[in-house]
């Protein structure tokens, strides 16, 4: 099988890479890139472990092929924090302690920083809402819908400031 040149931009940096046709963008993503935050949770899209924002919209990355990401601009879990400065939806995560095991989180994150970079004052039932295709076993949600708000709450005092 011959493999196709993928170029893209991949948390804001240019990026090239070689795939086989029936590669996942996840499979992309952690065996040919290396970027392994993602992660595969169930493989049909059903649980948003590997949840990546494609274009600004959320894609369950082991849904969408690798050669579909040629063109588009790619966030992975990777991609959110600023060098050291972490994104506020990550540091109310780990205020709220709204992770135990963790595997779900990086999904959870992406997913909450496209929901506030459409709507940066959701209510709790479009938290729930937008999170729902994401699947936690050990938290209960409650901790994880209290960090989003927490979150967007500061986002919007950073832009007022």
């Amino acid at each position: 099988m011959s493999k196709h040149h993928v170029t893209t931009t991949i948390n804001g940096e240019p990026a090239e890479f070689l795939c086989e046709t029936q590669q996942t963008m996840l499979d992309c993503l952690r065996d040919v890139l290396g970027l392994t935050g993602s992660k595969e949770g169930c493989a049909s899209g059903d649980c948003g472990a590997c949840t990546i924002i494609v274009d600004g919209k959320i894609v369950c990355s082991c849904l969408m092929l690798g050669v579909e990401a040629e063109g588009k601009n790619v966030t992975t879990i990777e991609g959110i924090a600023q060098g050291d400065h972490l994104h506020p939806v990550q540091q109310k995560f780990l205020e709220h302690a709204a992770l135990q095991c963790g595997f779900c989180t990086p999904g959870f994150i992406v997913a909450a920083k496209a929901l506030l970079d459409e709507n940066k004052n959701p209510t709790e039932t479009e938290i729930r809402y937008w999170l729902a295709g994401n699947l936690c076993r050990c938290t209960g949600y409650d901790k994880i819908i209290r960090a989003v708000q927490d979150a967007a709450a500061e986002m919007r005092r950073e832009t007022v400031a």
